[in-house]
């Protein structure tokens, strides 16, 4: 991996090196015993919680955060990970491919919810 000022520099991660790198972390420090499907549901919860702290008491938020500052946004991008990696790790210990169940799941959802033309606008030219 390249680092930049100690930091790896921004590229594609795929979900199976997050899990890959979430499980040699976990078992190099001995934590696989406490990685159990329901300690890491409770760790989860408790990081979206976390999460929702941020925007509790902001109202409603533009898309791209246009008036928060740049610690806000850090702020927002370390629980948003911490949720994705106890995700991640839930899944890996669930023997689930996650990556493979949300595609799996976004055709289900385009086949419940077809696109009909009163579910978006157009204009005629």
């Amino acid at each position: 991996m390249e680092y930049s000022n100690g930091f790896p520099r921004k590229r594609d991660v795929s979900l199976q090196e997050l899990s890959k790198r979430l499980a040699e972390f976990a078992e190099v420090r001995g934590w696989d015993q406490y990685h159990s499907p329901r300690n890491l549901l409770l760790a989860l919860v408790g990081e979206v919680g976390e999460l929702s702290e941020i925007f509790q008491w902001k109202g409603e938020v533009a898309k791209g955060l246009p008036n928060w500052t740049s610690d806000d946004k850090e702020h927002l991008e370390e629980e948003l990970s911490d949720v994705l990696l106890y995700l991640v790790r839930l899944a890996d210990v669930c023997g689930l491919d996650l990556g493979q169940a949300a595609l799996t799941k976004i055709v289900k959802n385009a086949q419940k919810y077809p696109v009909t033309s009163t579910n978006h606008t157009t204009t005629s030219t």
